[in-house]
């Protein structure tokens, strides 16, 4: 008795079909790109700052960016160049923990919110309340309640951040409840943990890992805000938001002040929305059949 096989379709190699990956989502690979390279400086922020961030010298006010300092000094005689880099681990970190934070909270929330109609009402009408307050002006207003530090600023950005999270996880909840599937496992006796853990929180994965690298973004941004403004990181600590704002009063003698970490600040921004939209257009499966 012979046997025949079916030949199965070849694969197509590995960098093919990275090649091909990138090419549908290229937005996605720069972002994450800019952000590695990013990360890397921060990490190794000892050894690229070559100059103590904190070391002044009043003999070097305000000199342009030469050799010696690649960004220039700032009114103290401290290197730009140093406290940029240093400042990179602020905005990262901030980013990071709030859009975890946020998220964690925020999917709580809303699973609560979406599945249970008793509690529905209590948490939406808090988290509208939330978001009738402009997010910059709670995030002032916690700061001045709160001492300062870096765990405060988090604490005020996480705070406004989280009714974003739960609307979005609450829609979807109230949609994923009906399902045949969550019928049939309600009918069959499954607990309610175990609905919301097993069968509705692996569908909200890819709409919230979109939403929190905005969030991150957000949150990137608010820190340089309140750091501008002085409500944020203490100025001992080196941020872009604290250098900015430190160089502002010498913008038309010395304009390197903000402008290297205006530069730094705009670029991670853009490279957080850019692997937002990247994974949009990823996880998205109507945008994926179009490309």
């Amino acid at each position: 008795m012979t046997t025949t096989s079916i030949p199965l379709p070849a694969r197509k190699p590995a960098g093919r079909r990275a090649l091909r990956s990138l090419r549908r989502h290229p937005t996605l690979y720069l972002g994450c790109a800019i952000l590695i390279l990013l990360a890397l400086a921060a990490l190794a922020a000892p050894w690229l700052a070559t100059i103590d961030p904190q070391d002044i010298d009043p003999l070097a006010r305000m000199k342009p960016p030469s050799a010696e300092h690649l960004f220039g000094t700032d009114a103290l005689g401290r290197d730009v160049y140093s406290r940029t880099i240093r400042g990179a681990r602020v905005s990262l970190l901030v980013g990071a923990a709030v859009a975890l934070a946020s998220t964690v909270i925020g999917v709580a929330l809303g699973m609560l919110a979406g599945y249970f109609r008793r509690v529905d009402a209590l948490i939406m009408r808090v988290m509208d309340g939330l978001m009738a307050i402009p997010g910059v002006l709670l995030a002032i207003a916690l700061m001045a309640t709160l001492k300062g530090g870096l765990g405060t600023v988090v604490i005020a950005i996480v705070i406004p951040e989280i009714p974003r999270v739960v609307r979005l996880v609450r829609a979807l909840v109230l949609t994923i409840r009906e399902q045949p599937y969550i019928e049939a496992a309600v009918a069959s006796g499954t607990r309610v943990p175990a609905i919301l853990l097993r069968h509705i929180l692996p569908n909200l994965f890819a709409p919230l890992m979109v939403q929190a690298t905005f969030i991150a973004a957000s949150a990137i941004l608010t820190e340089a805000v309140l750091s501008f403004l002085g409500v944020g990181i203490p100025p001992h600590t080196p941020s872009w938001g604290n250098i900015m704002a430190e160089g502002r009063n010498f913008v038309a003698v010395a304009f390197h002040i903000i402008l290297y970490p205006g530069l730094f600040l705009g670029v991670t921004v853009l490279a957080v929305n850019l692997v937002g939209d990247g994974l949009r257009d990823m996880l998205d499966p109507r945008l994926a059949k179009k490309l």
